[in-house]
């Protein structure tokens, strides 16, 4: 089974007291001991993290701090994965390596999708419920976009943000990102242009990276190795649900194995690929329902549901109302 396990550090607890955070009120806030601020190498779970910075936000005045955190990346570099990116030929060699090793530092996965003209980055926490906290989402694309900036040594030009949320502090983050805003999306990604994937890093050192790339890659070989088949298999569901649900076969051949092996292995494991499809849908049905003002029909849509009528009786059975009454409740 995949660590939950998440890394901070007290330089992280510094950077956001030197910024103005109350940071012993906000573990109290979020049930969390305040000897973590002591830890040499403390950790917590994905459901930790996600307290923590849900009560960054009940405390916290100030809505640019995640912005302002995320943009330490310009002068700092806190793990393998963030350096190996950064000593990087190009943009899209960097991205590539934060999308291959990231979830060796924590649950995270990030995924590059190229379009003709487009390179959209999204992160996704793989061990999350509920949707990901609004500062923080601020904060992951912040550094990513300073990493950019830093690697390149120059000002990009983003083509947009899209965000699962409703419209809130556009003006803040149109300040920072420079760039066109799309609330209301069904996944969090910052999307660069695609010739700009091709631009120099001035931060470029192939032999500090001729050191990290073994290690990474032997790492990574361990974890997949590691990693149940039913993860596997819900992580390639997750990344693809943008409109049409993946195929068990497109799935299998994500995994290279064939149909027919992946379903026996998923039924030796005690599930099978609809169950698992399932628990994806279901799991993004409440985030998109919760986070996002989509009509039940977009969402539905977004699910691979060929009609309405099927995601109202599938979100009927996994939570006992429609998909419309059931936000109507949590909206309270």
């Amino acid at each position: 089974m995949r660590a939950d396990q998440i890394p901070l550090s007290r330089g992280a607890f510094a950077r956001m007291a030197a910024l103005g955070l109350d940071v012993p009120a906000v573990l109290d806030h979020a049930g969390l001991p305040r000897a973590l601020m002591s830890e040499a190498r403390p950790t917590v779970t994905t459901a930790q993290f996600f307290a923590f910075w849900h009560a960054v936000e009940a405390v916290c005045q100030d809505p640019s701090l995640g912005l302002r955190l995320g943009d330490g990346t310009r002068s700092e570099v806190y793990d393998m994965v963030t350096a190996a990116a950064l000593h990087s030929g190009t943009l899209g060699g960097a991205l590539d390596k934060l999308a291959r090793y990231k979830r060796l530092t924590c649950p995270e996965d990030v995924v590059v999708e190229l379009g003709r003209d487009e390179a959209a980055v999204s992160m996704r926490w793989m061990l999350a419920e509920g949707h990901t906290p609004r500062l923080l989402v601020d904060a992951m694309f912040a550094s990513n976009f300073a990493l950019a900036e830093r690697g390149t040594g120059r000002a990009l030009h983003l083509r947009r943000i899209e965000l699962t949320r409703r419209p809130a502090d556009g003006t803040l983050l149109h300040a920072h990102f420079r760039c066109e805003l799309r609330f209301n999306a069904p996944q969090d990604r910052i999307i660069y242009a695609r010739a700009d994937l091709d631009l120099p890093f001035v931060t470029q050192d192939d032999g500090h990276l001729a050191g990290l790339l073994p290690v990474l890659e032997g790492s990574l070989r361990e974890q997949t190795a590691a990693t149940p088949l039913r993860d596997k298999v819900w992580n390639v569901l997750s990344r693809g649900m943008r409109g049409g649900h993946l195929r068990m076969a497109q799935v299998a051949e994500a995994l290279h194995l064939s149909p027919r092996t992946l379903q026996r292995r998923l039924g030796e494991v005690g599930t099978s690929y609809q169950q698992v499809l399932d628990q994806v849908r279901h799991q993004l049905a409440r985030r998109l329902l919760d986070a996002t003002d989509l009509d039940v029909g977009e969402i539905a849509f977004l699910l691979g549901f060929e009609e309405l009528n099927s995601f109202n009786r599938a979100f009927r059975q996994w939570e006992g109302a429609t998909p419309a009454r059931w936000r109507t409740t949590i909206a309270g």
